[in-house]
């Protein structure tokens, strides 16, 4: 379940972590996680490293751009670096994916695996 920010889609019911959580409790199934899109939250709440530590256990999927304009990580204010790092820290075992508009090929784009330490 994923929530998405209200300033690119205007009132998208399912738009924070605290709400996506309630529901994943109110639905009570061991098979409903949160699919953490950094890019969205950090645009809704920031304070994405804290968030991601504290709902480890619910969080089975993050998808990664940056934050303005959605695009590669490493083109905006995110710092994807400290991130991974932090991710590798407290032990995250799900699964990563990229939901972000190139700015360039595709294989150009996939630079920032090498910069931020990602492969």
């Amino acid at each position: 379940m994923e929530a998405i920010n209200t300033r690119d889609i205007p009132g998208f019911y399912l738009n924070n972590t605290a709400q996506a959580l309630s529901i994943r409790e109110q639905v009570g199934s061991a098979n409903l996680y949160l699919q953490y899109d950094i890019y969205h939250m950090q645009i809704m709440e920031g304070d994405l490293a804290r968030t991601m530590a504290a709902h480890l256990g619910e969080i089975n999927h993050i998808q990664l751009a940056d934050n303005p304009g959605r695009n590669e990580p490493g083109t905006g204010e995110i710092n994807y670096r400290f991130l991974f790092e932090h991710l590798d820290r407290i032990g995250y075992q799900g699964w990563i994916g990229c939901e972000y508009k190139p700015l360039t090929t595709t294989e150009a784009g996939l630079g920032w695996l090498k910069t931020h330490n990602a492969i």
